[in-house]
């Protein structure tokens, strides 16, 4: 029986009441249902009813039409969406994603138009009871993603439930159905027709959650992999040296760290999986020893990520976090030679802590050394108690007032008077002026 007496749950329970009271139908449906069985608390909880959109509307103070013309409409309660969707069977898809009309019906119907048996589940809170009309609860318990009715008819009519399929699969431990494979498989090249949007979304969930090193199999082995990001599945077959790399090739690598992600930010999970994107396009067999080299592979792959997360219509922002992370994976082999203030610089990027978590799981995935994870964790406590962000004494038009011209050698020279007030080299900005006048007049 669900705990109905807080949280979401007492908020859901309380519209399907009002629901109810007005005389509607009103189930709990989909994923809380099936995390339910699974004996886990549900953290989301959409309702199904009778009640057609103009009703729903009418009966809540707060609503958003976000899909009104599919029977979908979001009730607002303590700040939180629950969506209430009208029971509704579909007519034909023509694009792949839209069916091009919808009808209301019974509960029956509503779920047989669903994608998997596992989400096409109900739960009736008043009588505290399973409703299920597509066999889910017995494909929960064989711990199986089964389409319902034709999976080809399933995948034909919304493309994205191909991923969908890899990501229930993954996260939740379960095995993809004979026949729900074959029909993911058969129409895989027929991903294009989703939105990079949705494919995106889908692409982080996959990655956010439990099994992600899973999902990536799944991916590849279905044949989405090479259509939404071939650049990821050409890591396959890519050897690296077996002093620093034991496990196996960078597809195998890259696989153990989603493997070993833990409740990651997107920004760490995309970076997991593109850290070594790099390498494939920078193979190289060093002549004089015929070791294994991936030449600057840490930047390309920064320029390889910022397409590819253009493509895939990720924000501005996103994509700066995310190429950080790629850009400077490497550069943590030398924290224990970096200067004090280059180092204090280091640790106080915004992106730090992704970054050093992400080394952590690199090196975890490939020769276990965590001796320079170990000199930063020491670093970090040190630091604790200093200010490492303070306002520069030095700023660049304070070197134009001093004679120097702006552009390319400004910034290196600034970068180092900050490291050297970091490192207390400075008592005051006078100081600093007359240490930058000096290199200046160097020619520096």
């Amino acid at each position: 029986m669900l705990d109905l007496k807080q949280g979401s749950a007492a908020a859901a329970f309380g519209i399907a009441k009002r629901l109810k009271d007005a005389g509607h139908t009103a189930y709990f449906a989909g994923g809380c249902v099936r995390d339910h069985l699974m004996k886990k608390t549900p953290e989301d909880f959409d309702i199904a009813t009778t009640a057609d959109p103009d009703t729903v509307e009418k009966l809540f103070k707060k609503t958003v039409p976000v899909g009104k013309q599919f029977g979908v409409i979001l009730v607002v309660e303590d700040g939180k969406n629950y969506e209430v969707a009208t029971f509704r069977h579909e007519g034909s898809y023509k694009d792949g994603r839209h069916p091009s009309s919808v009808s209301f019906t019974d509960p029956e119907e509503d779920a047989k138009r669903r994608d998997f048996t596992v989400n096409g589940l109900f739960y009736d809170p008043f009588n505290a009871k399973v409703i299920d009309y597509v066999g889910g609860e017995a494909d929960i318990k064989k711990k199986v993603i089964r389409a319902i009715g034709d999976a080809e008819k399933r995948f034909e009519e919304d493309k994205l439930r191909m991923l969908r399929a890899v990501r229930f699969a993954s996260s939740l431990g379960f095995d993809i159905e004979s026949k729900t494979w074959e029909a993911l498989r058969s129409h895989a090249a027929k991903i294009h027709q989703v939105s990079p949007e949705r494919i995106r979304d889908e692409i982080v969930k996959i990655l956010t959650r439990p099994h992600a090193g899973e999902g990536l199999m799944l991916l590849s082995d279905s044949g989405l992999l090479k259509e939404i990001l071939p650049e990821i599945e050409a890591m396959k077959g890519v050897e690296q040296p077996p002093q620093f790399h034991p496990e196996g090739d960078v597809f195998i690598h890259t696989k153990l760290l989603l493997d070993k992600l833990e409740n990651p930010t997107p920004a760490l999970a995309l970076g997991a999986l593109f850290h070594d994107v790099g390498k494939p396009p920078t193979f190289a067999v060093r002549e004089e020893d015929q070791r294994i080299i991936f030449y600057e592979h840490a930047p390309i792959g920064a320029r390889m990520t910022e397409t590819i997360m253009r493509r895939l219509h990720f924000s501005k922002d996103e994509i700066e976090a995310v190429c950080a992370l790629v850009d400077n994976h490497m550069k943590f082999a030398n924290v224990q030679q970096m200067r004090s203030g280059k180092l204090k610089r280091f640790v106080t990027r915004p992106t730090f802590e992704d970054e050093l978590e992400l080394h952590k799981i690199d090196c975890q995935s490939s020769h276990g050394m965590l001796d320079n994870y170990d000199f930063l964790k020491k670093k970090l406590v040190e630091y604790e108690k200093e200010d490492l962000k303070p306002k520069p004494l030095v700023n660049g038009h304070d070197l134009q007032e001093l004679g120097m011209k702006p552009g390319p050698d400004m910034k290196p020279l600034l970068e180092e008077l900050y490291d050297l007030q970091l490192e207390g080299q400075f008592i005051d900005k006078q100081a600093a002026l007359a240490w930058a006048k000096q290199k200046i007049g160097e020619g520096t």
